[in-house]
């Protein structure tokens, strides 16, 4: 059987950013409990870093990656603008085909643009980013979508049930299980 470890972004102790009463560890771990639901429901076993509303540490996130077939972790961008949008994912040059799979789903089922010239693959020393301790254990960051601009955060609550189920088919297209009857 597949594993796959998905882990949500900050911790109980770290909202992340805000967006009204809306934070980024709220979405994080609602998105990883929601995709974690729709691998096992493919028959692929899902490792995740808590239960229900629990998301603990990035410590404890790392320190689960070895025991997958393929980790992700999810996060919101924000910016002080709140136009500035789309779909990203930061990890190694080995993940990129993954990482651009993900974005374009994200890109599809919510109607935002992938960021970036590579269908949303960026190295992790990219823009501000200059080391990212989940990518250097070998995860992908995906950033699903801008917490600050109020139409993908719309777009968010409208669909998220599609976006994990999307997100779901292409992860077990990538470890190799069949999505289709």
């Amino acid at each position: 059987m597949s594993k796959v470890v998905i882990t949500a972004g900050h911790s109980n102790t770290d909202p992340g950013a805000v967006n009204g009463n809306v934070t980024e560890a709220e979405i994080a771990t609602d998105m990883r409990n929601i995709v974690a639901y729709c691998l096992k429901d493919l028959g692929i076993e899902a490792i995740t870093d808590g239960n229900g509303s629990e998301n603990d540490t990035l410590r404890s996130a790392i320190k689960l990656i070895p025991q997958g077939d393929l980790a992700i972790e999810f996060h919101c961008n924000a910016f002080h603008s709140p136009k500035a949008g789309g779909v990203e994912a930061l990890a190694q040059p080995k993940d990129k085909v993954i990482c651009r799979n993900l974005c374009t789903a994200v890109s599809e089922v919510l109607g935002i643009p992938t960021r970036g010239n590579d269908g949303g693959f960026k190295p992790e020393n990219s823009g501000q980013h200059s080391r990212l301790g989940y990518v250097r254990g070998g995860g992908i960051i995906l950033e699903l979508f801008f917490i600050s601009n109020p139409n993908e955060l719309a777009a968010y609550k409208a669909s998220k049930w599609a976006l994990a189920r999307e997100l779901a088919d292409v992860i077990a297209e990538h470890v190799g299980v069949s999505c289709k009857p």
